[in-house]
């Protein structure tokens, strides 16, 4: 029996097996590390995987050949940043080599003088606990010392390519209204009333569009601000809050984290995207454009067109 497993594990393409293992969907971290020397390194990994709940322990693996394994193996503490969404970029720039991965990139420091990236979907701070050696692979086992959950939409890795995470269909299950408990009046007064009807069909057009809107990383209050900015319709500061439906401190705090994504600057007292911002924004306008035409679609160019002029004499927009 042995002896059949050692030859047809002999006979495994390399190639072939990493793309069957592609076929696991899997999250993208950084791994961050500082040693005594202040040597910090990073790397992006898909290995990472929790191990025991009590103790809290998690593990992930390096590559033996990787550079950056002597800092892992020296540093006391290490870093999980679990990216968002919108950290694509981050996350190709840490997979490069023979760059300096820290210039320019957010963080501070935690356990250990470990970096912590900003904006990450959660991140674990964790003691070295132990070293094994695992094939082509060092596989580092780490305790976890402390976390945060910034409760972003993950980056996801599947198939070699990037993706996000969206709720399932067949979980998407949507609330009905039982006509028979609400009685009578409900025909007669509630299915016409107006007020009624806008907040239900928001509610229904938004448990689809929110979760695409979350799959790029950016919050929702963020998310906002861009299609505000990127559609310039409020004229100053101060009619942020009212555009966005949010008050200015949420704005002020979505537009700081903008800001050092090098989406956004303030310049006489108000918010203007940069070129990066619009073409964030531009992204973003596909996604409602597109959920939008889809809820649409079995309507009249006509029909469209009266709806939304009726929407916006409702809001009062001219």
């Amino acid at each position: 029996m042995n002896t059949l497993h050692a030859m047809d594990s002999a006979k495994i393409d390399p190639m072939k097996f990493r793309r069957a293992l592609g076929n696991f969907a899997t999250g993208v971290t950084i791994m961050t590390a500082q040693n005594a020397a202040g040597e910090k390194v990073g790397v992006t990994a898909n290995s990472f995987n929790s191990v025991s709940l009590d103790p809290a322990l998690i593990l992930w693996s390096i590559d033996k050949n990787s550079s950056s394994f002597h800092v892992f193996e020296q540093a006391t503490h290490f870093a999980v940043n679990i990216l968002s969404g919108s950290q694509i970029e981050l996350s190709n720039k840490f997979s490069r080599r023979n760059i300096d991965k820290y210039e320019g990139t957010s963080y501070r420091t935690g356990a250990g003088q470990a970096p912590i990236l900003e904006h990450c979907s959660a991140v674990f701070e964790c003691e070295r606990h132990q070293i094994i050696e695992g094939g082509d692979h060092w596989i580092i086992i780490g305790k976890v010392v402390d976390f945060h959950d910034e409760g972003r939409s993950p980056l996801v890795y599947h198939q070699g390519a990037y993706s996000g995470v969206t709720p399932h269909p067949l979980l998407q299950v949507k609330d009905a209204v039982d006509v028979a408990d609400v009685g009578a009046m409900h025909h007669g007064h509630l299915h016409s009333n107006v007020c009624y009807l806008m907040s239900r069909a928001f509610k229904f057009y938004q448990n689809d569009y929110i979760p695409k809107q979350l799959v790029t990383g950016f919050r929702t209050s963020e998310a906002r601000l861009l299609l505000v900015l990127g559609s310039a319709t409020a004229s100053s500061k101060a009619d942020l809050p009212r555009d966005i439906a949010m008050p200015m401190r949420e704005v002020e705090q979505s537009a700081a984290i903008l800001a050092k994504d090098g989406l956004l600057i303030e310049n006489e007292g108000f918010y203007h995207l940069t070129e990066k911002g619009k073409k964030t924004a531009h992204y973003l306008f596909d996604i409602a454009d597109s959920h939008q035409n889809e809820v649409l679609e079995k309507y009249s160019d006509n029909e469209k067109d009266i709806f939304i002029k009726i929407l916006k004499d409702i809001a009062g927009i001219v």
